[in-house]
């Protein structure tokens, strides 16, 4: 039988919660993650509703070296289709309005609670972004993971392969954001991010069917992702997190392959930014630490300047701004 506090917020939460002063004390939120790619992702209005169609040019048209008296053979392109669909996640909060009433500040209770069911949803949203696949889950929407995970597909040349074939495999990504080539996606008519709606009070009842009051609010993210052109990302795999972190895995030497394997770099488009996990950010801050005679540098000439993203100094390569991804695991299947 289920503990009702395990799925209500109780009266015991209310007391944790409250200071000596029986404020609500400020919570220190440890479960809290960084998933900058959010920030950074630019979001469109999907074009079919729930879904998102993208037309390919698959092919040119033959042309013809021409001869006097000589007619023009008739030719065409050829065009594909991509649709992508989204999904949305959500929370319902409901708290007795006799426990608010009792708290002093039912404002405030109302508040933390939303702000943990704000950070699980970005949480899911970054996960699902990196390695959502709607064949395994309906529900969700394909990300980027599924998307770029086999070296012999049409967009396999944009894999760089770190060499990894234990358990222990995490990726770095380069994502050009864009209109045409990579973008999140909302369904039409709805917005974009994360939306709180107040329900206000609501008749419900407990589990003897006798009726009592609750203060609602639900809390929901519409989300989906298109790749218009898969050239403008490109994706380290295989990178074995034991190996990095003891040195002998040459970052920077893997970075440059994935940079040259973008097409921004010839035709430039969108906004570069490069993700990873806390654990390559700091084998790159490592590696780009200047030599000593304690402590050499793996990489004796690196790209690694400072760059300011919202306020904040980051690092960046080759003027890229390089940004931290909880999200991405270290704990990938290899990709081949």
């Amino acid at each position: 039988m289920a503990t009702l506090g395990s799925t209500f917020f109780d009266l015991i939460d209310l007391y944790k919660r409250q200071d000596e002063t029986r404020q609500i004390a400020t919570v220190i939120e440890m479960l809290k993650e960084e998933n900058a790619i959010l920030d950074d992702a630019i979001a469109m209005e999907c074009n079919q509703g729930v879904s998102h169609r993208t037309t390919i040019r698959t092919g040119l048209p033959a042309v013809t070296w021409g001869q006097f008296y000589k007619g023009i053979p008739q030719t065409k392109s050829t065009t594909a289709q991509v649709e992508d669909t989204t999904g949305f996640v959500e929370q319902l909060s409901s708290i007795d309005q006799r426990l608010l009433e009792i708290s002093g500040n039912p404002n405030a209770v109302r508040l933390s609670e939303a702000t943990a069911a704000m950070e699980a949803i970005s949480q899911s949203v970054a996960t699902t972004l990196i390695y959502g696949n709607d064949a395994l889950d309906p529900t969700q929407f394909l990300g980027l993971a599924p998307r770029f995970n086999d070296t012999s597909a049409p967009n396999g040349d944009q894999i760089v392969d770190g060499g990894g074939t234990g358990s222990d495999n995490t990726s770095l990504w380069i994502i050009s954001w864009g209109d045409n080539q990579c973008h999140m996606l909302y369904p039409s008519g709805t917005a974009a991010g994360v939306v709180r709606e107040d329900k206000g009070e609501q008749r419900t009842v407990d589990a003897n069917g006798d009726p009592y009051f609750v203060q609602e609010e639900l809390i929901r993210q519409h989300a989906g992702l298109t790749v218009r052109d898969w050239r403008y990302v490109s994706r380290i795999a295989n990178i074995d997190v034991s190996d990095l972190q003891a040195g002998s895995t040459d970052i920077y030497a893997l970075l440059r392959s994935a940079f040259w394997k973008l097409k921004s770099h010839r035709v430039p488009g969108g906004r570069q930014v490069i993700y990873c996990n806390a654990d390559v950010l700091e084998a790159l801050d490592a590696d780009s630490t200047p030599t000593t005679p304690t402590s050499p540098a793996r990489t004796t000439s690196v790209r690694l300047r400072p760059t300011e993203v919202d306020g904040f100094e980051v690092m960046s390569y080759r003027g890229i701004p390089i940004r931290q991804v909880d999200a991405i695991v270290n704990n990938e299947d290899q990709v081949t």
